[in-house]
């Protein structure tokens, strides 16, 4: 491997529900980081390693920044604050159609407190007219000292290549971190929980909010080469249970069969997933709670 190797760690910035996971997963080409058109889906870093021959990219998705309310969000933008400060570089992503808004000034003030290379990623711009585009960039040019501006599209992958050639200028020279077939730094058993909460949010639309959270209780391999899992989906309401069971056991029954496809894809094998459900009140704002589902809130 040549002296000219560049590797580095990329923070993904931005408001909730700017397409940061979705960005995340088109780079990787795998999905390790859930969606949902619900603000604030993602709630611990994840880590997506890109190697390419020339350069290796390891980037850090953020919990989307915004102002708290209960522990479970304090812990949220404490992580996508800390962030900032430990990589070599940050992409601050802008949902395009939104434009400018005071969640992005709040972000802005928390960027100029550090000194790494800040990109302004323009994200969704296949949903506005080019004409737009030049008025958004201006209003966004004046409010920071932009290293590059990018307009990208991260569902359809435009510019997205030319994106990390840009990025990749500004990465420091640096040693492989990760062998080249390593997509993440989660355990298996965190992404499959991130799935099965995935399909919960999605097929429950606005009756469950982001009361749910998703334990792994077993995960073992049986004969035929089948992984038997079993996991319990947590909410805080009586109410809520109800929904995600749905009539006759139909919604939880939905959730375990699209979360399952997406789990036999990630793990290549056949998937056996049985769900529970259980109620524990108030669980965001207890600590020893959140730290069972994973949450490390040791700072608080």
């Amino acid at each position: 491997m040549s002296s000219k190797y560049k590797s580095g760690f990329v923070a993904i910035i931005g408001r909730p529900n700017v397409g940061k996971s979705t960005f995340m997963n088109n780079v990787i080409g795998q999905k390790i980081a859930i969606m949902s058109d619900k603000a604030q889906t993602t709630r611990n870093k994840i880590q997506g390693v890109l190697t390419e021959k020339d350069a290796q990219l390891i980037f850090i998705d953020t919990p989307g920044i915004h102002k708290p309310k209960h522990r479970l969000g304090d812990f949220m933008v404490k992580i996508a604050e800390d962030t900032l400060n430990e990589v070599d570089a940050v992409l601050f992503m802008i949902n395009a159609e939104e434009g400018y808004g005071r969640g992005d000034q709040y972000i802005i003030d928390r960027l100029q407190q550090t000194n790494r290379p800040v990109f302004l990623i323009i994200n969704k711009i296949d949903l506005i007219h080019p004409d737009e585009l030049f008025a958004l960039i201006k209003s966004y040019k004046d409010k920071y000292d932009f290293k590059e501006i990018v307009p990208i599209s991260a569902l359809q992958g435009n510019n997205v290549q030319h994106m990390l050639n840009v990025l990749k200028e500004y990465i420091p020279e640096g040693p492989q971190y990760y062998p080249e077939d390593q997509i993440t730094d989660h355990p298996e058993r965190f992404i499959i929980g991130e799935l099965i909460r995935e399909k919960a949010l999605q097929l429950t639309r606005e009756e469950v909010p982001h009361s749910v959270a998703v334990a792994i209780e077993n995960i073992e391999k049986r004969e035929s080469d089948t992984v038997f899992i079993q996991a319990t989906i947590i909410t805080e309401r009586k109410t809520q249970k109800g929904i995600l069971i749905g009539k006759q056991g139909s919604m939880l029954k939905n959730i375990g069969k699209y979360a399952r496809k997406d789990i036999e894809s990630l793990l290549g094998s056949k998937v056996y997933l049985e769900l529970w459900v259980k109620v524990q009140k108030d669980w965001r704002n207890k600590q020893s709670q959140l730290r069972e589902l994973g949450f490390r809130t040791d700072e608080y």
